[in-house]
């Protein structure tokens, strides 16, 4: 008689300084984009779970921001947001990036995890950009500073060694429930996921000193009657007048670009056809405002 395989269940908390492909993995491993990338530090800003179910297990996985030194509220709500998973989850996985070696950032992070009960697997993202015999040093820079329950070597973004990873992950999970049903893929409403969706559009395409001013916010959802069509509109943020001309661009060209890549991802996220209207909105200031934080889905919690 065949030994019966015990179900594995858990939460698992990606930590890293910011830009070291947490969001990239997060996409690789659930095979959908649920977390936005983009080469701009501090993309992700609010926790995005995604959750990957097997015959035998479930693993929930936990997406923080990028964890770096807060210079507005917005920031502060960010660095709390992280370091609150270390202690909510069963496992961390601790993701440097292998081409930018050691840096201060990573010491910050490993000083807040030291003193953690939560085992912490140290994952040393885009091998792919170096020479294998590089990776040994590497290692053994980080091991010497703290102790790790297991280190795993991987590309997130070519997907080397990944499923090893994984392995490892379900290996050290407690025997638990399926939390979520089996299709389910993220506990974030579809709303969130579109406004991250044109987010990102907006990031890759408008100049370093718009980024981290974008905030959007979702203002209507509907699906027209009879018609294989949904309508979305949504309105992009930002703090300054300069800031609105750059993402509206001449004559609206930047707008209709973001607009256009943004509705393909969409389409994508909805499995149908989507007419996106984008309005642009100044708001002074927004990321030190409690109010405009609220707004824009950050609980007052966490700032």
């Amino acid at each position: 008689m065949e030994k019966e395989t015990k179900h594995k269940s858990g939460f698992i908390s990606i930590v890293g300084r910011p830009n070291v492909g947490k969001s990239t993995f997060l996409n690789r491993v659930i095979g959908q984009k649920i977390a936005i990338m983009s080469d701009k530090p501090q993309t992700t800003r609010n926790k995005i779970q995604g959750v990957l179910t097997t015959n035998d297990s479930q693993m929930i996985f936990i997406d923080t921001p990028g964890i770096h030194k807060p210079k507005h509220k917005l920031g502060d709500f960010m660095i709390k947001m992280a370091t609150n998973t270390f202690r909510e989850v069963d496992l961390i996985l601790f993701m440097v990036n292998v081409d930018e070696g050691l840096g201060r950032g990573d010491e910050f992070i490993m000083d807040l995890l030291k003193d953690v009960k939560t085992p912490v697997f140290l994952v040393l993202n885009k091998i792919d950009t170096v020479h294998p015999d590089e990776l040994l040093p590497i290692i053994d820079q980080y091991r010497s500073r703290q102790t790790f329950q297991e280190v795993v070597p991987i590309s997130a973004l070519e997907g080397q060694n990944v499923e090893t990873l994984l392995e490892q992950i379900q290996a050290n999970l407690p025997e638990g429930p399926q939390y979520y049903p089996a299709d389910q893929i993220t506990d974030h409403p579809e709303r969130f996921i579109i406004s991250e969706l044109i987010r990102e559009k907006a990031l890759h395409l408008t100049r370093e000193e718009v980024p981290h001013s974008i905030a959007v916010s979702i203002e209507k959802i509907n699906k027209e009657e009879g018609k294989e069509l949904i309508n979305v509109m949504a309105t992009i943020i930002v703090e300054r007048d300069s800031q609105k001309g750059i993402v509206i661009g001449k004559r609206g060209a930047m707008l209709k670009e973001i607009g256009q890549r943004a509705r393909e991802d969409i389409e994508n996220l909805l499995g149908s056809k989507v007419y996106l209207e984008l309005w642009v909105k100044v708001q002074k200031d927004w990321r030190n405002k409690a109010s405009n934080l609220r707004d824009f889905g950050f609980k007052e919690d966490d700032y």
